[in-house]
Parts: C-alpha cells; sequence; structure tokens
C-alpha cells in the first residue's frame, strides 16, 4: 500500500511539473533570461580586492550564491554515492529476506511483498554518479522559476549549448563498437610487441598512445578505447587496488593533456583556440610536444613503482569465464575489413562535423541502420552509459554556466603562475572546459596567462570525475572493477602525482 502512495505522488507530481512547464513554453519563446546576469552588469571594474569584488556580485544577486552552494551540494554528493549503494544493498538484501519469509509463512495474509523494492531501487538511482549534476538541476530550475518566473529558467536552460554532451554520446557509442575496438586494439598489441607484448608493455602502450590519438579522434573517443582495452587487459587481471586507482589517474591526466596536439580535440583548448587564434601549428609547439614528456615520465614513474606488480597479475587462459571480462574479440569470425572502414568513416563524419548536431545526429542513426544490417559482426549496441555520461555532462554545463560570477574573479586577478596553479585546482571543481571558456572573458589576459590558463586547466583533468567532459566515459566502462564503485578521494590519489608532473613540466618548458 505504502508503494502504491509513492507511485500516485509521484505520477500527480509529473502531470502538474509536465502541465506547468508546457503552459510556461508558450511564452518563453523569445525571452532573454534576465538569470544569471552578465559579467558586465556587476560594474565593479573600481573594485580591486577579490573578496569586495565577490560580495559585491552576492549583494547584487543574492541567488548566485544560492545557486552555487547547490552546486556544492551536487560536488558532495559524488563522494557519497557510494554510501548510498551501500544503503541500497542493505535495503534489497533486507527486501529479499522479506519475500522469503513470506513464502515460507503457511498463515495466510493480504500484505503482498513486492518483488522489487522501491527504496532500495531509490537509493541505486541516487547512487549513480552520472545522474548526480542532472538531480542537482532541478533545485536550481525551481529556485530560478521561483525567482525570476517559469518563463525565464525556462529561458536559460534552453541558452545552454548542448552540443558536447550530444557529441560524447555519439562519439563513445561509436568508439565502443567491435570493429574499432578491435582494430584500435591490433593496432596497440604491435606496438606493445616492441616490450615482447608482455602486460607491462601493454600497459605502457595504451596509456601512452591512446592519449595521444585523442588528438586526432577526438577525447572522448580516446578516452572509450583506452578504457575498454585497459578493462581486458589489464582491469580484468585483478591488479591490488592501490595499482588499480593509480593506472585510472594516469589515464584520466594522460588523456587530458593527450588531446593538445590539435586545436579540436581537447574541449578546454576547444573553448578558447577559435577567439585566441591558436591553430594546429601552435598547439604543437607550444602544448603537444611538453604533452608528451609529461606522458612518457607519468608512465615511467608508475612503472617503476609498480613493476612488481606487474608479474602477480593473473593470465589471461584464467579469466575465461570471468564475468569482468571485455570479450569483443571473443568470437572466432573476424570483421570484414569494409565494416571497419564503414565505422572509420562513421567516426570521422562525426568528428569532422563535431560542432554541428543535425550532422553527427544523422550520421549517428544512419550507423544505426548499418549495425543493424551488419549484427552478425557487430556486438550488442549499448546505449546506456553513453547516455548516462551525456546526461551527467548535461547537468554539469547547466551548473557550469552559473558560476562564472566567481570563478571569472578569480582567475582574472592571479599572475601567471598562481594562475596556471589556480586553473588546476578549479578544474577538480568544475569542468576544466568551463574554466577556459570563462578565462576567455577577461581582458586583461597577456599571451602568457592565456598559456598559463589552458595548461593549469588541461594538467588538472584527471583530478576527479568532473574535471574534464570524458572522465564519466572512463568511469562508466572502469567502475565495476572497482568494489563498491571508483572511489573520488582514490581518483584524486592516484591522479596527483602526474598532475604535479604536468604543471611542472608545462611551467618549467613553457
Amino acid at each position: 500500500m505504502l508503494k502504491i502512495t509513492w507511485v500516485v505522488i509521484l505520477f500527480s507530481l509529473l502531470i502538474l511539473l509536465v502541465s506547468g512547464v508546457s503552459k510556461a513554453e508558450d511564452h518563453a519563446h523569445g525571452i532573454e533570461a534576465s538569470f544569471p546576469p552578465s559579467l558586465e552588469s556587476y560594474q565593479d571594474e573600481h573594485l580591486s580586492s577579490l573578496g569586495k569584488i565577490l560580495v559585491h556580485r552576492i549583494h547584487a544577486e543574492p541567488l548566485n550564491l544560492v545557486v552555487s552552494l547547490l552546486f556544492v551540494c551536487a560536488i558532495f554528493h559524488t563522494f557519497f554515492t557510494k554510501k548510498f549503494r551501500q544503503y541500497a544493498h542493505k535495503l534489497e538484501e533486507r527486501h529479499k529476506e522479506q519475500r522469503e519469509n513470506q513464502e515460507k509463512s503457511v498463515k495466510y495474509t493480504d500484505e503482498v511483498v513486492e518483488e522489487v523494492s522501491f527504496l532500495s531501487e531509490l537509493f541505486h538511482f541516487l547512487g549513480e554518479v552520472e545522474v548526480v549534476f542532472g538531480l542537482w538541476v532541478i533545485p536550481v530550475f525551481w529556485i530560478i522559476a521561483y525567482h525570476y518566473g517559469m518563463d525565464n529558467s525556462i529561458a536559460y536552460i534552453s541558452t545552454i549549448n548542448y552540443t558536447e554532451p550530444l557529441f560524447v554520446v555519439v562519439i563513445m557509442t561509436l568508439a565502443a563498437t567491435r570493429p574499432i575496438v578491435r582494430l584500435s586494439e591490433k593496432i596497440l598489441c604491435q606496438i606493445s610487441k616492441l616490450g615482447k607484448g608482455s602486460p607491462a608493455s601493454m600497459w605502457f602502450t595504451v596509456l601512452t598512445v591512446g592519449p595521444i590519438l585523442g588528438s586526432l579522434i577526438t577525447e572522448p573517443a580516446a578516452m572509450t578505447i583506452s578504457a575498454l582495452i585497459l578493462a581486458k587487459q589489464f582491469y580484468a587481471r585483478k591488479p591490488s587496488l592501490t595499482f588499480a586507482y593509480a593506472t585510472l589517474g594516469l589515464l584520466f591526466v594522460n588523456i587530458s593533456v593527450g588531446g593538445t596536439f590539435s586545436h579540436f580535440s581537447a574541449p578546454p583548448v576547444l573553448m578558447v583556440a577559435g577567439k585566441w587564434n591558436w591553430d594546429f601549428s601552435f598547439m604543437v609547439s607550444n602544448f603537444g610536444y611538453k604533452a608528451l614528456i609529461g606522458i612518457v615520465a607519468s608512465n615511467f614513474l608508475y612503472y617503476f613503482v609498480f613493476r612488481r606488480e606487474f608479474d602477480k597479475l593473473d593470465k589471461m587462459e584464467n579469466l575465461a569465464d570471468s564475468n569482468l571480462l571485455i570479450k569483443w574479440d571473443m568470437r572466432e569470425d573476424s570483421v570484414p575489413i569494409g565494416v571497419t572502414v564503414a565505422h572509420i568513416f562513421f567516426m570521422t563524419w562525426t568528428v569532422c562535423f563535431s560542432h554541428h548536431p543535425p550532422m553527427f545526429i544523422a550520421g549517428f542513426l544512419c550507423f544505426l541502420g548499418f549495425v543493424k544490417a551488419t549484427v552478425h559482426h557487430q556486438n550488442r549496441t549499448d546505449l546506456k552509459p553513453a547516455l548516462l555520461v551525456g546526461f551527467f555532462l548535461a547537468g554539469l554545463v547547466v551548473h557550469g554556466s552559473l558560476q562564472k560570477w566567481w570563478i571569472s574573479p578569480i582567475l582574472g586577478s592571479f599572475g601567471e603562475t598562481p594562475l596556471m596553479i589556480g586553473a588546476t585546482v578549479l578544474s577538480a571543481f568544475n569542468d576544466n572546459a568551463a574554466i577556459t571558456y570563462l578565462s576567455s572573458f577577461v581582458p586583461t589576459l597577456t599571451d602568457s596567462m592565456k598559456y598559463a590558463v589552458v595548461a593549469g586547466a588541461v594538467a588538472g583533468g584527471g583530478l576527479t570525475v568532473i574535471a574534464n567532459a570524458p572522465n564519466p566515459a572512463g568511469q562508466s566502462i572502469l567502475q565495476k572493477f572497482f568494489p563498491g564503485g571508483i572511489s573520488p578521494l582514490g581518483l584524486l590519489a592516484g591522479a596527483l602525482v602526474p598532475t604535479v608532473i604536468m604543471v611542472l613540466i608545462f611551467m618549467i618548458i613553457g
């Protein structure tokens, strides 16, 4: 009876929500959002103190503080997702016991224990990292609606650019297909033979070549392919938890800096490349080769520290029946070269039109039709991980655009070295693409300061799951290899050393 009541309440709220939004939509078209206010509207150029600027902006618009506190709550929520999942598991076990006791009872009762525990499923949902920021958009939406009206709230949500989340959904799905991953694995295996094809050689190859490929095929695709290969070649062999987190942090940092060979692959570079006239040659000469030095240095350091761990990894023949093993190449039939070429074409099409959603979505629909026609050469297309990651990023950009009132003045108050360090630290609490995007509105940045903020942003892109757009894709693929899910503190510990190495290299060589 309790669950029926919950369903009725939720259904009623849904009806009220849909009816209210549908009525407001008729009036919201053409309305310019009055919140958040533009940075120019604060007229605080005369204030020199950072503290005074922030206090002034809170007084001018108190809602700034409210939405930022909700963003902080979302960040704290990500740290407690493991607790939610643990409690959901307890509820599930308790519910299972109740069902077993009812089946054993011979006494007739009108009370029926449902097959699924509503509270257990609810806490499982709250424990999914990918849904956190989307959930916390809901109170943001209604608070803006309460203070400025439904039309303004809808207008703000509608002005957000969702191109990146949509692109990540498509490219992540394409990169995870059997033909693409098999081709990538074969290429990396050939390279790893330079080190006799050992697990250590494959580990080093994936963490070096995979991130650099991100400059060509985009970082989300590089993350997906690298994470899938590491899942099979490394994580399924059951490394120690310390080694597992070290590799995860190394992967995230390397992917973040590995896209800096080009001006279109790394999201934080993409946000400013056009406005600051950074082209391919500029990125290679100022960022790319330094990123390569940092990637190789970090990989060698972690290899030296964990060199004895490789001998303890389980052998592949002992993992044939493992539920954790990624089995895209276990089928004996090979993928025809024509099918692989077609997949490469769809990926190329998506990358070339990455800024035009109608184009790459149309290509994606054609791709789904092609997969259906060649189903005997494909694995099952699983859209759930990609859609969850897209939802995560969509929620993040909605929150990120509301934080410019405090991020922009903080960035503008730093010198070159503090600016690089500050951008690195801020990237742990916000998407690094948002950091560089907001820095593009600071008129006082010199060329060296522009370099500093981008270098810091890409260096800090592996510290947390929200620091870089491709990170949620990696977490979605690899989290099942970590008991209870990936710990934010474990990821931070694994990424800290390579982050420091990258900052020092960008700082010293810069």
